[in-house]
């Protein structure tokens, strides 16, 4: 009988999260550089090379892949032989691992777990509480799948019950565009069909943990009718062109797994999850010999790519900007920004709107006129960081405030990640101003052009507090114009019908 003992199980959580926090797995880098080479779209290329530069800075410099850290999910089959010495229940010990992990001074993860998630939202202040699944199985070691889960990518979950007759095929083709780019591809579609609605679920997400293997399966050649699925939904999705951040492009994803469980006879239950540009898992046995070490891959095993702004890049003072000078911004232009900037996400939105629902302004030292927001939330600095990793957050949760915000705050310009949804495009569209696009899945490459940061307002919200950021040639892209014209709508349609005209391309 194997005995597992409590602190040796808390510090491999804890161990295992610091890790996956800056390294991503290698089967991944491998697949994201094998689709860099290939790729043909430009924009898609740069967007391809800042995930890769920033992987391999994060990898270096021990600092998370991305701003958002994840909601912690854990994966755990318990052999029956296992006796636990502990006095804390799997999922306390499981608790007490992240509370480790995210508060680790040297490498400080971003907390993003509210409680009470229905009304008051209140910040958990060190990410927990897990999710964490569990399965008795015979044995006597305890095998762990742990991931850190980012919002963008999980938001984009979507679940049917099909009827029995109905096309697997179909479903996902006409759901995967539905989705947009808010999950930051290129990355994984983890798919599970059958057993219950819970069930499929719970197979998409664990399936995530697998490892990246579509070249080799493709070189092999397929062996079952899930593998040959598996094949013909990856072409197919790349076919669409969406491509990488959904500016247009070969690659769209990696990978596409699929768990499948035995079903009701009149169901067919199908569950389907991205997993975006932080890829981020680990799997681990403990076997009663302490705690577990991941092995720590070699610089040498990132490709050769380094991202360096495009030389013709727009440079654009951020302290004198004017609508007038947003107006000549073309969507698809290249722009370095400098000088300073305010930030705000779904939580100042929302205070900023209840402000102005009691007639009262903006709070003492905030003023959007003229200037650009940035939707994100960043990880808090360690060391001689003006800020930690700080990436975009998806913009179309910011939709329903933008009309507002242009209308009533001088605001002209606004920063984040993926598409814009049609109520705010309208609202861009009608004020003239226009919609920015970082990278997602390049947090810790955008921190290092923002030179300083202080809080100015709403201090309680923690990493949702309205920031200034000063920032030196911070690279973005104009998604969307001050005529309307827009990136997410052009890049994948010209895409589409490249990949269409030269099928070779689609492989």
């Amino acid at each position: 009988m194997t005995t597992i003992a409590q602190a040796d199980f808390i510090q491999s959580i804890a161990d295992a999260l610091q890790h996956i926090s800056y390294f991503h797995p290698l089967d991944y880098i491998h697949a994201l550089g094998d689709a860099y080479e290939k790729e043909q779209s430009p924009a898609a290329k740069d967007a391809i090379a800042q995930i890769l530069t920033n992987s391999r800075m994060c990898a270096e410099g021990h600092r998370p892949i991305c701003q958002d850290t994840g909601i912690v999910v854990v994966f755990l089959k318990v052999g029956m032989n296992v006796r636990w010495d502990a006095t804390m229940s799997v999922q306390d010990m499981v608790n007490e691992g992240v509370r480790r992990a995210y508060l680790q001074p040297d490498n400080v993860l971003r907390a993003s777990i509210v409680a009470d998630p229905a009304f008051t939202r209140k910040n958990t202040r060190d990410n927990t509480p897990a999710v964490v699944h569990y399965e008795l199985v015979p044995g006597d070691t305890v095998e762990v799948k742990l991931a850190a889960k980012g919002g963008g990518s999980e938001n984009k979950s979507k679940f049917a019950m099909l009827n029995p007759s109905d096309s697997i095929v179909d479903w996902v083709m006409k759901t995967v565009p539905l989705m947009g780019a808010g999950w930051c591809p290129p990355g994984m579609l983890g798919i599970g069909i059958g057993g219950t609605a819970e069930k499929a679920m719970l197979m998409a997400k664990e399936s995530l943990m697998e490892h990246i293997d579509m070249t080799q399966l493709k070189a092999r050649g397929p062996q079952n009718k899930i593998e040959e699925l598996r094949i013909e939904l990856c072409d197919k999705i790349n076919a669409l062109g969406i491509g990488a951040q959904g500016l247009g492009g070969l690659s769209t994803v990696l990978d596409v797994k699929i768990f499948d469980y035995p079903t009701h006879a009149a169901s067919k239950p199908i569950a389907m999850i991205p997993n975006c540009a932080a890829t981020r898992h680990a799997h681990f046995t403990l076997d009663g010999r302490g705690a577990v070490t991941l092995p720590v891959p070699s610089l040498s095993d990132w490709p050769d790519v380094t991202w360096r702004p495009d030389v013709n890049a727009k440079h654009v003072n951020l302290d004198t900007l004017t609508p007038e000078i947003v107006a000549t911004w073309t969507a698809g232009d290249r722009l370095l920004l400098s000088g300073k900037l305010l930030t705000g996400r779904d939580a100042a939105h929302k205070r900023i709107a209840d402000l102005f629902a009691k007639g009262e302004g903006l709070p003492e030292g905030v003023d959007f006129t003229n200037r650009v927001i940035y939707y994100v939330g960043p990880v808090d600095p360690v060391r001689d960081e003006a800020v930690g990793p700080a990436g975009p957050t998806t913009a179309t949760r910011m939709d329903n405030f933008t009309e507002m915000m242009l209308a009533k705050t001088g605001l002209i310009s606004m920063i984040g990640k993926a598409e814009r949804g049609p109520v705010g495009l309208e609202a861009i569209r009608k004020h003239k101003a226009a919609y920015l696009m970082a990278v997602g899945g390049a947090a810790y490459l955008v921190s290092k052009a923002i030179r300083a940061s202080r809080v100015v307002a709403f201090e309680d919200l923690g990493m949702e507090a309205i920031y200034e950021f000063e920032v030196e040639d911070m690279p973005v892209t104009v998604a969307v114009d001050a005529a309307g014209s827009n990136v997410h709508e052009t890049g994948p349609r010209e895409w589409q019908e490249k990949i269409r005209r030269l099928p070779i391309l689609a492989g």
